[in-house]
């Protein structure tokens, strides 16, 4: 591939860069046709010319990295020709020297797609030093989009280790090493890629503690002769059992634990190398091509080899039966084997091996995963591919990225990442960092650009939220915000500001009632309120506040509180003995899935926050128009309404059109003034009318009688325009009713 190098490299570089062209040359090389093949040589001697493939800054021979790199995606994992020509041609996209149609035009859109994905998280891990952070982990995998770039990654950092073994810059080895113990290490061992993880970890003790690595490297050179010794002890008559007795296709190998797991034992178990019992273990691997026959041959092995050596009960780990999460599948065993010394067995068929070393099943153990269910989907999809011998690069091709698609990370100016649901918006994250940040949010910087608080997130945008001290809470922030936390702390914002303006509300019903000398308890300003239409203090105060209800109004009303009532008949009945039907038929229509009625707002908005205001009682069919309120909510008020008349003039610019839309499914409170003769059974007369009515409930009568004349306000609960009129006509019907009005 390469010619004309001899002067540019090592004699270790040169002797490494031999075995590598040859490695790809046999093994690498049927995998493209000649003209790619052709071409691939061309653009890496172009690479060569124009310096892509020189050292970096700290003496790294870019093109060694990149060829070994591909070495390994092909030994140690299976992917094909696109991972391959992904790593080769990295430096040069890198570099702008090779362009994205060219890549396409030569060698296909999947190896375009993997080169734009490869640059991407290799600009993201450069820009940022959030390594610790598993929402980084994640943002780098979710930006990565298809699982083979990860695993370019953990090839590139893992030859990049290998070569800073002699590299004399100690401080960039350190952060070489920081970053793949961080990052590339956990995610090797979530993906399954165990002998890269083993490696990884074992040249991350050297080179961190270069003082135990060598130490304990020492002891176990010292040892290795009688630990072969006894492997093969141990080994041979146990092979020669297992072709007696089966017909299996096998062979038996043992293996050291590796130097960085030995440390972990040492440290964990505060022992030395000798008191580590288990510091080899032996494998049987067994090639059975029939997967139905894989786990009867694994037990009849089990079977010999406890019959030759005792075993011990309380070790056996059965992955036959049921796999670990990741796909592992094997039989351990732990037997008391020549010279007293406990020995661990390890059975599996060659499918197993190869899932365990090269990990194809294992990439989906994340933590994200949101039930078994899913999982078990996942594995059993992995498994269908693998039973149908397809390629390593296939399986990794069409496994999809699904684990993240439904969430979002994003940084802060600071490096802080951040994971949110798919669709959060700026304010969403504003109040995800603090709530503070949220109630004063007015828009953020993302990147470079102004954009406003409901911009949709993307994976890896840098967000700068944007504030201001004048900035508070607005209804339609329920509309703009995805996360149970914003919309949580939203509605405590706006509780507060309607808390803050109902107390200025409080306080000038006070004075004016102070004005007029008089003493207000609070039982009796309970019943005002509930005569003004309203169900609590603060939304009666709060419409004091916002001038939706005047206060001369609520003078009169109280007035008319402490004029005596009649005896008898026109006894007042309590409220408290309709609510209880009025309670009875909401969840009656939330049985039968009744909707809430339907308000167009401004030009055709649907779905707007708005309530209806307390002084003129709205239903629907009324003339209404919509009046902004201080909080950011729309009140809607019937256009014949005092106040909004007067809001009109103060405020036209706050005024919006409104109109109803679709059917009516919800029952309005509306009070009507009747007047009439004071006739025995008139009030049974008219309750026993309103009981009868479809779709309407009578919640309370107040009733006074003076000189042969009653006059009373009725409470009714009914749907739309329409039934109200029919009601009042009924009403004006019964005997003794000369007049019935409804009250603003």
């Amino acid at each position: 591939m390469i010619s004309n190098w001899q002067n540019i490299f090592s004699a270790e570089e040169k002797i490494l860069l031999r075995d590598v062209l040859h490695y790809l040359e046999r093994q690498c090389k049927p995998l493209f046709t000649r003209t790619e093949w052709n071409n691939l040589r061309r653009f890496v001697h172009q690479g060569l010319r124009e310096g892509a493939y020189g050292r970096d800054s700290h003496g790294v021979s870019q093109l060694l990295l990149s060829l070994q790199a591909a070495r390994v995606v092909q030994q140690e994992v299976g992917l094909k020709q696109a991972s391959i020509l992904t790593l080769i041609l990295y430096p040069m996209a890198s570099r702008n020297l090779i362009s994205q149609q060219i890549i396409v035009n030569n060698f296909g859109d999947d190896t375009a797609h993997l080169i734009e994905c490869m640059s991407r998280v290799m600009h993201l891990t450069a820009e940022h030093d959030t390594l610790e952070d598993e929402n980084f982990r994640k943002l780098l995998i979710s930006m990565a989009e298809d699982i083979r770039v990860i695993i370019c990654l953990i090839a590139d950092r893992y030859v990049l280790m290998k070569l800073l073994n002699h590299n004399e810059d100690i401080e960039y080895r350190k952060h070489v090493t920081r970053i793949c113990k961080l990052l590339y290490t956990p995610m090797s061992h979530r993906l399954g890629l165990y002998a890269i993880k083993q490696e990884l970890e074992d040249m991350t003790l050297k080179y961190e503690d270069r003082a135990t690595f060598d130490d304990i490297a020492h002891q176990l050179q010292q040892t290795k002769a009688s630990r072969d010794a006894y492997m093969r002890a141990f080994i041979e008559p146990l092979e020669k059992r297992l072709r007696e007795s089966t017909k299996f296709n096998f062979h038996i190998k043992g293996r050291t634990k590796s130097i960085s797991s030995i440390h972990h034992k040492l440290v964990t178990q505060h022992t030395s190398l000798s008191g580590i019992y288990d510091l080899f273990a032996i494998r049987i691997i067994i090639d059975e091509p029939d997967p139905n026959k894989e786990k009867a041959d694994c037990w009849q092995a089990y079977s010999i080899v406890t019959d030759m050596y005792v075993p011990n009960p309380k070790r056996l780990k059965d992955w036959l039966s049921i796999p670990k999460s990741n796909g592992y599948e094997s039989l351990h065993i732990t037997v008391y084997g020549p010279d007293k010394r406990w020995v661990e067995v390890q059975i599996r068929t060659k499918r197993m091996d190869e899932i365990a070393e090269r990990g194809l099943a294992a990439h989906w153990l994340y933590k994200g995963i949101k039930s078994q269910g899913e999982l078990d989907q996942m594995m059993a999809s992995i498994r269908e591919v693998l039973e149908n011998n397809a390629s390593p690069d296939e399986v990794m091709k069409d496994l999809s990225m699904s684990l993240y698609q439904e969430e979002i990370f994003v940084f802060t100016p600071r490096g802080d990442v951040f994971k949110l649901p798919k669709g959060a918006t700026v304010l969403d994250l504003a109040f995800q960092i603090h709530s503070k940040l949220g109630q004063s949010c007015v828009g953020a910087k993302v990147g470079n650009k102004n954009v406003k608080i409901n911009y949709k997130l993307c994976s890896g945008d840098q967000v700068e939220i944007l504030t201001s001290p004048q900035q508070q809470p607005k209804q339609d922030w329920l509309n703009i915000v995805v996360t149970s936390k914003a919309k949580t702390r939203i509605r405590q914002g706006l509780k507060e500001i309607e808390n803050r303006e109902a107390e200025a509300g409080k306080e000038l019903l006070q004075r004016r009632f102070k004005n007029r000398k008089i003493e207000i308890e609070e039982g009796e300003l309970s019943k005002l309120v509930i005569r003004m239409g309203f169900k609590t203090q603060t939304q009666f105060f709060h419409a004091l506040a916002l001038q939706e209800i005047d206060v001369d109004d609520v003078l009169k009303a109280y007035d008319a509180m402490q004029t005596p009532i009649i005896q008898g008949e026109a006894e007042p009945h309590s409220a408290e003995d309709f609510d209880l039907n009025v309670t009875r038929a909401a969840e009656e229509r939330n049985r039968q899935g009744l909707k809430e009625d339907v308000l167009v707002i401004d030009r055709d908005l649907k779905g707007l926050d708005y309530s209806l205001a307390g002084c003129c009682h709205p239903i629907y069919g009324d003339d209404v128009v919509g009046f902004v309120s201080i909080s950011g909510g729309i009140r809607i008020h019937r256009k014949d309404c005092v106040n909004i008349r007067n809001l009109q003039e103060q405020y036209p610019y706050r005024i919006v059109k409104a109109k109803w839309s679709g059917k009516s499914g919800s029952q309005y409170s509306i009070t009507l003034r009747v007047i009439g003769q004071d006739d025995i059974g008139i009030v049974s007369n008219i309750s026993s009318l309103i009981n009868k009515e479809k779709d309407t409930l009578l919640r309370a009568i107040n009733i006074d009688a003076e000189g042969g004349i009653f006059r009373g306000h009725l409470t009714v609960l009914v749907q739309d325009l329409s039934s109200l009129t029919s009601l009042i006509k009924k009403i004006k019907l019964i005997h003794g009713v000369k007049q019935v009005e409804r009250v603003n």
